[in-house]
C-alpha cells in the first residue's frame, strides 16, 4: 500500500518521463510520506501501439464505418502487416532488438501511408552507416501513419504529446470541458481508467496527486478523475502543475470540484506535505494549507492560512525516477535534424539547475509568476550528488536540464565539479545568449559534456530586442552561438514573429538574419513561435505600453492566452506558412540563394513583401568585430590538459649557454609542442599543476602575475607570447 500515488496524465513526451512527479516523490521520501508514482501516458500508448491493441482500433474503426480517407482506407487494407510488425518495431525503438534496423531500412519491411510520401533524401540525412537513426525515422513515420488512423477514425484528440489540446487552450469557462466530460467515454479514455483502476488496486491511495504540465493533459486529467470519483468515492483527489500554476489563478467555477478536490499553485512540495497530513490523518489538527484551492459550501476558496514558508531548493531532495518504465519509453525522431532529435530521441533524466530564472525581464514571459520570478540556484556541489545519484539509480547518464536559463556562473562551477569528479555524462539546457559564454566558458562546458544548448534569439531585429527586454543584441547572439558552435556545441534558436509594433519590414529583416546564421552554420536548429499575449506578461499585465488593445472574456475557469489587436493592423498569421517553410529549408542549408520573397507565395493578393534592409553580410560583420578584451586580474586561469612531456635542451648563442625545455602536449585530437627558457618553464609546469581542473584552487590571473614578476621581467610580455598563446588556443582557459 503507498498513501500517495502521483500521476503524469496522457499525453507529454514518448521518450522519457515528464519530471514533476519524480521531483515530488524525491521530496516525500525526504518526509517519509508513501508514494508510488506512473507516467499514464506511456502506458497507454503501449497498450495502443501493440499488437492486441492495433487489432481492437481495426475493428473498432471497421464497426463504426469510419474508415472514410483514402489514407485510413489503405492503412485498413494494410492491417494484417501493421499487426506483423508493430510488436518489434516499438521494441526496437525502445533501444532492443537492434538488428531489426536493417530490416526497417528496406524497401518492404513496413507498410507506408501518407507519412513516407514526405520522406526526404535518407542518404542525405543519415549518409550510408547511419542505419540505426534511418531506421528510427522511418519507425517514427511508420507510428505516425497509425497515429493519423488513431486521429481519424477513433478519437479526434489524439496525439502522441497531448490529448484535446483545444479543450485545454484559452478555456476562459469550465463549458466546454464540462460537456465532453458528460460525453461516452471514448476508447482512450476507457484504456487509461483501466490502466489506473489496477495501480489503485494494487497500491490502495488516499490521495491521488495529477502533476498537469500543459494544456494537452487536462481534459485526461478529469477523465480519470471523474473515473475515481464514481469508483473509489473515498479518495481524495488534488491537481497541481504547469497548466493550473499559470491558468487557474482565477478559478471561481465549482463544478471543477465535481472532480478533484483540491487545486495547488506553484512549487508543489510544501502544499502536498500538508494536504498529504489532512487526507491522512483526518481529525488531527494540521498546520492548514498553502495556496491550494478547495470547494466549501458550494464556493471555491484559496486557502493559504499556514505561515510555513516554502522549502529551500536544497531541501527538497533528490528526484526519484523509481516505478516508472524507464526501459519501455520510446525513443523517435521525427525529422532529420540533431538538435530536434533532442526531444524525442533517447532517455534523458530531467533536473533543475536553478528554480526561477535569474533574468526575469522578457516582455512576453509569464515573469511575475513563482515559478519564474523566485530564482534560487543550488550549489554545483548539490547539483553534482543529485546527477550521480540519478545516474545510479537510472542507468542513464543523459541529462536535460529544463531550467528557464541556466545560470552561466552556475554552469561553470558545475561542469568544474563534474570534471573533478570524473564523470562522464552528457548533459544539455536552456540559455540566454548573453555574452558571460565566452569561447573559454564553452570549451569549459564542453569538457563537462554539454552537448547542446537553446535560446531565444526571438524577433531578429534590434529594436524589438530592446523592446522586449532581452537583454542581447543580434551581433551578441551571433558571437556567442559562434562560440558555442565552434566549440562544437550545437545551437537551438527560439524566434518570434508578431511581438506588438513589429512591422513587415522588420519580420522580412529577421527573415534574413535567420537566413545568414544558418548559412554561416552558427544555429544548427530553429522554431518560429507566433506571440501570444499571456496574463501574467508585462505585456499583459501593462498592453496599453505596448500598442494593443486586449480583448478579455469574463473569467471563471483557465486565464492566460488572450486575444488582441495590434495597432499596426498587421495579420501575422499570414506569414506562418512562408517563415516556417524557409527555416525547414534553411536548417538542411538549402535555398540560401532564394530570393525572401519568394517563400511567401501563398499570400492575398496585393499584399507586398519588402526586400529586407538587412546587409547581405551583416553576420559575417558581426562575427568579425569581435572586441579584444584583455581579462582582469581576478579572472580565474584554469588547465584542462595533462602533464607535458620535457626534453631538456643547451643552447648556445654568440657565447651565452642556456638551458631551454622543449614540453610535448598530448591532448585527445592532436599534440603539439613549446618551448620556453628553463626557468620559465619550471615555473609553468608548477602553475598548470596548481590551476589544473582536477585541484581546488583560487588563484587569480593577478596572482600569477604577481608571483611571475617576483622572478622575471613583465608578465604581460610572456603571457602573450606565442608559447602561451600555443597553450591558449589549446587547453589553458582564462574565465
Amino acid at each position: 500500500m503507498k498513501d500517495l500515488f502521483l500521476v503524469t496524465p496522457p499525453f507529454t513526451q514518448l521518450n522519457t518521463p515528464y519530471p514533476s512527479t519524480a521531483y515530488l516523490k524525491g521530496f516525500l521520501n525526504e518526509k517519509n510520506i508513501s508514494s508510488f508514482q506512473m507516467d499514464l501516458g506511456i502506458e497507454v500508448i503501449l497498450e495502443l501501439f501493440s499488437q492486441q491493441g492495433l487489432s481492437e482500433l481495426f475493428e473498432i474503426a471497421y464497426a463504426q464505418d469510419r474508415i472514410i480517407s483514402e489514407n485510413a482506407q489503405r492503412i485498413y487494407a494494410l492491417r494484417e502487416h501493421y499487426l506483423l510488425t508493430i510488436n518489434d518495431v516499438v521494441s526496437f525503438l525502445q533501444g532492443k532488438n537492434q538488428t531489426l534496423a536493417r530490416q526497417i531500412c528496406t524497401e518492404n519491411f513496413l507498410p507506408q501511408a501518407s507519412r513516407f510520401q514526405q520522406v526526404e533524401d535518407l542518404e542525405w540525412a543519415f549518409g550510408l552507416m547511419g542505419m540505426q537513426d534511418k531506421a528510427k525515422h522511418l519507425a517514427t513515420l511508420f507510428l505516425e501513419d497509425l497515429s493519423d488512423f488513431i486521429n481519424e477514425c477513433i478519437d479526434e484528440h489524439f496525439g502522441f504529446s497531448r490529448y484535446a489540446e483545444r479543450l485545454g487552450r484559452s478555456a476562459s469557462t469550465f463549458d466546454q470541458l464540462q460537456k465532453h466530460l458528460q460525453e461516452n467515454a471514448s476508447h482512450i479514455d476507457m484504456l487509461s481508467a483501466n490502466i489506473l483502476c489496477k495501480q489503485i488496486e494494487l497500491h490502495q491511495p488516499k490521495l491521488v496527486c495529477f502533476s498537469v504540465p500543459f494544456p494537452g493533459n487536462l481534459y485526461s486529467t478529469f477523465r480519470c478523475a471523474q473515473f475515481i470519483k464514481k469508483e473509489y468515492p473515498a479518495i481524495k483527489i488534488v491537481m497541481g502543475g504547469g497548466f493550473p500554476n499559470t491558468e487557474l489563478r482565477s478559478l471561481t467555477d465549482p463544478r471543477v470540484f465535481d472532480f478533484v478536490d483540491y487545486i495547488t499553485l506553484d512549487d508543489g512540495e510544501l502544499p502536498l506535505e500538508l494536504l498529504a497530513n489532512k487526507v491522512l490523518h483526518p481529525g488531527k489538527e494540521t498546520a492548514g494549507l498553502k495556496r491550494t484551492y478547495e470547494r466549501l459550501n458550494k464556493e471555491v476558496k484559496y486557502n493559504n492560512t499556514t505561515n510555513i514558508a516554502d522549502y529551500k531548493q536544497h531541501e527538497l531532495g533528490t528526484p526519484d525516477y523509481s516505478d516508472l518504465l524507464l526501459d519501455k519509453y520510446i525513443s523517435v525522431i521525427e525529422i532529420a535534424n540533431p538538435m530536434h532529435s533532442l526531444w524525442s530521441d533517447g532517455r534523458w533524466n530531467k533536473l533543475t539547475m536553478a528554480h526561477g530564472c535569474y533574468w526575469n525581464k522578457c516582455a512576453f514571459c509569464d515573469g511575475s509568476l513563482n515559478y519564474i520570478k523566485d530564482f534560487e540556484p543550488i550549489t554545483a556541489k548539490i547539483l553534482a550528488d543529485r546527477v550521480e545519484k540519478i545516474a545510479a539509480q537510472t542507468g542513464e547518464k543523459g541529462f536535460h536540464f529544463v531550467d528557464e536559463a541556466a545560470p552561466p556562473a552556475l554552469m561553470k562551477s558545475f561542469a568544474i565539479e563534474i570534471i573533478r569528479r570524473k564523470l562522464n555524462i552528457t548533459w544539455w539546457t536552456n540559455v540566454r545568449f548573453e555574452k558571460s559564454f565566452t569561447k573559454d566558458l564553452c570549451l569549459l562546458l564542453k569538457a563537462s559534456g554539454c552537448i547542446a544548448v537553446s535560446g531565444g534569439l526571438e524577433v531578429a531585429s534590434d529594436r524589438l530586442l530592446k523592446l522586449i527586454n532581452k537583454g542581447v543584441t543580434l551581433k551578441q547572439v551571433a558571437q556567442v552561438t559562434n562560440n558555442f558552435t565552434e566549440t562544437g556545441i550545437m545551437v537551438h534558436a527560439y524566434l518570434m514573429y508578431g511581438f506588438p509594433s513589429e512591422t513587415v519590414q522588420e519580420t522580412i529583416d529577421s527573415l534574413e538574419v535567420v537566413r545568414q546564421i544558418f548559412e554561416l552554420g552558427i544555429v544548427q536548429s530553429a522554431f518560429w513561435h507566433q506571440f501570444a499575449l499571456t496574463a501574467h506578461s508585462p505585456v499583459g499585465l501593462n498592453p496599453e505600453a505596448y500598442g494593443i488593445t486586449p480583448h478579455y472574456n469574463k473569467i471563471s475557469f483557465a486565464n492566460n492566452d488572450i486575444e488582441f489587436t495590434d495597432k499596426t493592423g498587421i495579420n501575422h498569421d499570414l506569414f506562418s506558412y512562408g517563415l516556417k517553410k524557409s527555416l525547414y529549408n534553411y536548417m538542411h542549408g538549402l535555398g540560401f540563394e532564394i530570393p525572401l520573397q519568394d517563400w511567401f507565395d501563398e499570400l492575398p493578393s496585393g499584399f507586398r513583401i519588402p526586400r529586407t534592409s538587412i546587409q547581405s553580410d551583416f553576420i559575417q560583420n558581426c562575427l568579425e568585430a569581435t572586441e579584444y578584451t584583455i581579462p582582469k586580474d581576478s579572472a580565474k586561469p584554469i588547465w584542462l590538459g595533462g602533464t607535458p612531456e620535457i626534453i631538456s635542451l643547451t643552447k648556445s648563442k654568440k657565447g651565452r649557454t642556456w638551458e631551454l625545455y622543449k614540453m610535448y602536449f598530448h591532448e585527445k585530437t592532436e599534440s603539439f609542442e613549446i618551448s620556453l627558457e628553463k626557468e620559465k618553464g619550471d615555473w609553468l609546469l608548477e602553475v598548470l599543476k596548481k590551476i589544473s581542473v582536477m585541484e581546488e584552487n583560487e588563484l587569480t590571473l593577478g596572482d600569477l602575475k604577481a608571483d611571475f614578476e617576483q622572478q622575471f621581467d613583465e608578465f604581460e610580455l610572456f603571457w602573450y607570447s606565442k608559447p602561451i598563446n600555443q597553450l591558449r588556443e589549446n587547453a589553458l582557459l582564462v574565465l
